[in-house]
């Protein structure tokens, strides 16, 4: 696809982001994860990036809702700028938000705020995290053989945070402060997400300890099973999903002996669980349910993602040639996205219009049409293609950075303006949209109005005085009207005031 740097240095300092400060996301996934590990086994002092609240010592308290969502925003926001393994993809991401809102709405907490979202890691796990982020591993996609079958691990997943698992897990060692319960927090996120870190913790002198705080208790995991069934179950997947995955990953994993994916060390997954969940389902009867479209064609791109370009088409040949496929539209979508890969575009071309005699309209089948005219140049052609499938499907994220990315490119920049202001107002927290409009605005020499933009796009990320510090360079552009101005001015004091508020807390 079209690379897509947000606007400025992704990271100016030579240095690791790991060096330069100790954040939630460098530790729940790099190279300080087994320190901290052992932080909240001490109850010292542990050390965050500026992004954590610090709530004192003196503190003693279960979690609150409004600190959990805090801490979970805070570590998303890490995850989504400085984590390689994030898979900022938003048709990836898309299908796991529509999958996972299914399923919240039919949950026991139908009104809850859940987002998902995607990690590039070969490993089976999933893990929930404060303020109801849910984290999928690709591996997990890929592993699983049917719909339900990941849709029962995230119904799963769903029911950990509807419960508030990890926050009773950790508010049950009473004799912490709560800066020492977000410390376990971090770590037990850090062991659930990063299957080395949890290998590393475990064969350490605290192994005992650490695998105690790592697991679920044996009453969370049957009410997650319970909840998951049921939730699975109301959102019309096929409840025999849940029971098949996880049979199948504990027979899987006899093999690991001592070595067992992370997966299993944080939901241990015992004969007594499997037994429940077929109880359960052979209560509820017999379901077929097929599969939709979005989720074969996810499983098809992450795998024409893998390895190598030549290695990712004879993977698609192979398939197609020997009809080993659960949809043929998928195969083919897959076979074309690897020839686009391989920059075989007249072939990659041609394997979408199969993909179209199959009568499988799909979004992403189209942004990946875009993708190859932009590709060969023809940037009007991709324009088009991109502007007639947002008329059919005008949710795609993809496909509207696409085509604000070829508008871009063609230098229209009126047009772009015009289509990135009526985007934000129907999604007017998405940071790529103003990172995209800030560029727009400095081609064209408007200062004022690009440092306004690149201060949305930086408060939508979670960076506070980035964003301040863009507000004041709009104050001096000078180039601004007395409208635009105060609208500068009105923000920045908005801005300013959630940060002394923001510090008080601190206190």
């Amino acid at each position: 696809m079209i690379q897509r740097q947000p606007f400025g240095p992704r990271a100016a300092d030579p240095r690791s982001y790991v060096e330069r400060r100790l954040s939630p996301t460098a530790v729940a996934f790099r190279k300080l994860l087994l320190a901290l590990v052992c932080v909240p086994l001490a109850v010292g002092q542990p050390a965050f990036g500026d992004s954590l609240p610090d709530l004192g010592e003196s503190a003693r308290a279960d979690l609150p809702p409004q600190l959990e969502r805090k801490i979970g925003e805070s570590i998303m926001n890490d995850i989504r700028l400085h984590e390689p393994s994030y898979v900022d993809d938003p048709e990836i991401n898309e299908y796991l938000n529509r999958t996972g809102q299914r399923l919240v709405a039919s949950s026991s907490d139908p009104s809850g705020d859940f987002h998902f979202f995607a990690i590039r890691d070969a490993q089976v796990n999933a893990f929930a995290m404060f303020g109801g982020y849910i984290g999928v591993n690709t591996g997990t996609i890929l592993t699983s053989q049917s719909e339900s079958e990941l849709a029962g691990v995230i119904a799963h997943e769903i029911s950990h945070v509807t419960q508030n698992h990890l926050a009773r897990q950790i508010s049950a060692q009473k004799q912490q402060s709560v800066l020492g319960m977000i410390a376990m927090a971090v770590a037990l996120l850090a062991m659930r997400s990063n299957s080395q870190a949890a290998a590393g913790a475990i064969a350490g002198t605290e192994a005992a300890m650490v695998q105690s705080y790592l697991a679920y208790s044996r009453d969370f995991e049957r009410e997650a099973d319970r909840l998951g069934f049921d939730t699975l179950e109301k959102a019309g997947f096929d409840p025999r999903g849940m029971s098949e995955f996880f049979e199948r990953l504990q027979k899987a994993t006899r093999v690991y002996e001592n070595n067992a994916p992370v997966y299993m060390r944080s939901h241990p997954i015992t004969v007594e669980r499997i037994s429940d969940m077929q109880n359960r389902q052979g209560r509820s009867g017999y379901r077929q349910v097929r599969d939709s479209l979005d989720y074969h064609l996810v499983r098809a791109k992450l795998r024409a993602q893998q390895g190598t370009a030549k290695e990712a088409v004879n993977d698609f040949e192979i398939l197609l040639r020997e009809r080993k496929f659960a949809s043929e539209a998928a195969a083919r979508y897959g076979h074309a996205f690897a020839l686009w890969r391989a920059k075989r575009y007249t072939q990659a071309e041609q394997e979408l219009e199969m993909v179209r005699r199959q009568k499988a309209g799909s979004a992403m089948a189209e942004n990946l049409a875009g993708e190859i005219k932009a590709a060969t140049g023809d940037l009007t052609a991709a324009a088009n293609v991109f502007h007639a499938a947002l008329q059919r499907f005008p949710a795609s994220r993809a496909l509207a950075y696409g085509y604000g990315d070829t508008l871009f490119s063609m230098r229209n920049y009126d047009k772009l303006q015009a289509f990135l202001e009526d985007q934000l107002q129907s999604y007017s927290t998405d940071p790529k949209l103003y990172g995209l409009l800030a560029k727009t605005h400095a081609v064209q020499g408007r200062k004022l109005a690009q440092h306004r933009a690149l201060a949305e796009m930086y408060f939508h990320q979670g960076r506070l005085v980035q964003a301040i510090e863009q507000l004041q360079f709009a104050q001096r552009a000078g180039d601004g009207n007395f409208y635009e101005q105060s609208v500068v001015d009105a923000r920045l004091r908005e801005l300013k005031k959630q940060q002394a508020e923001e510090a008080k807390q601190k206190k």
